[in-house]
């Protein structure tokens, strides 16, 4: 496994080394050891999430605030996606700037997206399972925020509006403003 820092402080781009031949192909996905050297630190993992979405589904900008702030490890098993970080670290240099990763099932890279962070991704093939590992359990009142389609963000979805779908929530969540407004 290869560890790509980010322009992003802590976000890490993972690249497996995956074996093929004529009967198809393995590679290690997870290896706490390796992922442990590329980030410094050791996280514990403690809860698996998995979604199927349809082409154009733009999910995010989504995160988990203070004491159940979550780090996720993000993977593609099926179709393809563009993969959004958005550093909201209070006092990081590149706060709300944010990293874009193409992911897929055919390049079988991950992305780490550390605490701090606001993470999306828009589904850019007919259809696409995405997979992620958190590093702290789910809790419905740390939700936090930003309309992925906020203009202060300038985020390429790599989809034409008319193709996107988005929730309700998503829809109606906050602006950028707002959330650095919160923030400071």
């Amino acid at each position: 496994m290869k560890g790509i820092e980010t322009k992003l402080k802590g976000c890490f781009i993972l690249e497996p080394t995956v074996f093929e031949d004529e009967r198809g192909y393995f590679f290690e996905s997870f290896n706490e050891n390796k992922l442990e050297a590329i980030l410094g630190y050791k996280p514990s993992f403690v809860q698996d999430n998995q979604s199927k979405s349809s082409y154009g589904v733009v999910r995010g900008l989504h995160m988990q605030a203070g004491e159940h702030s979550q780090a996720k490890l993000v993977r593609v098993v099926e179709g393809a996606v563009i993969d959004v970080a958005v550093d909201v670290r209070k006092d990081s240099p590149t706060f709300g700037q944010s990293v874009a990763v193409e992911l897929s099932a055919e390049n079988k890279r991950q992305l780490f997206v550390p605490r701090g962070f606001l993470h999306g991704f828009s589904v850019i093939s007919e259809s696409a399972v995405f997979f992620y590992k958190c590093d702290n359990g789910y809790n419905k009142e740390s939700e936090d925020g930003v309309n992925p389609l906020d203009l202060d963000l300038a985020i390429d979805w790599q989809l034409e509006p008319k193709d996107m779908l988005l929730s309700e929530k998503d829809k109606e969540a906050q602006s950028f403003a707002d959330f650095k407004s919160k923030k400071a």
